[in-house]
């Protein structure tokens, strides 16, 4: 049964099984794949196997889309415990610094379409902070891969409380 009149091959649209995702305990709503990917990589650091705990990532492909997410699985759909977040790279960064970010950036060959990114008009006003948030949405796909980097090189003892959050109330 699909609760809230939500369609199966909706589901398939939104890009989850509903079937795997209703037997889980938690649903963890996600804006996108990059906040998919960085939970992701921060539990399989820390040894958390989700799907052992019963949690489901789910991406609702923008944040504007929550409402829909709600009825879908809260206490009048399927029931489940929620938690969710949104948009981390701003968080990462901030943990990691600037120079960090950027020595990622130049280990995997990226620098020099940073530095272009940091001359243009647009760009030139911004802190290194939003230019670095701004690259990392510059290319498909480049988000979700430097969430998963900027993870990886997270000091465990300084992850963003957000993040760190989520995956305790998730794994309760």
């Amino acid at each position: 049964m699909v609760p809230s009149g939500l369609k199966p091959m909706e589901c398939m649209v939104m890009n989850f099984d509903l079937a795997s995702v209703a037997e889980s305990r938690t649903v963890i709503l996600v804006e996108g794949t990059s906040d998919q990917a960085a939970l992701e990589a921060l539990a399989d650091r820390r040894g958390q196997a989700l799907d052992t705990h019963g949690v489901a990532i789910v991406q609702m492909g923008g944040a504007t889309n929550i409402g829909r997410f709600l009825r879908l699985f809260g206490p009048r759909g399927l029931g489940v415990r929620l938690a969710g977040l949104c948009d981390l790279e701003d968080e990462l960064i901030r943990a990691l610094g600037v120079a960090s970010v950027e020595h990622i950036i130049q280990a995997h060959g990226e620098i020099r379409s940073f530095r272009v990114l940091q001359k243009q008009p647009a760009q030139r006003g911004r802190t290194p902070e939003r230019q670095l948030h701004r690259f990392m949405g510059t290319r498909a796909g480049r988000k979700s891969q430097y969430a998963r980097l900027l993870v990886d090189a997270l000091d465990l003892a300084r992850v963003p409380r957000p993040l760190d959050q989520v995956l305790a109330h998730s794994t309760r």
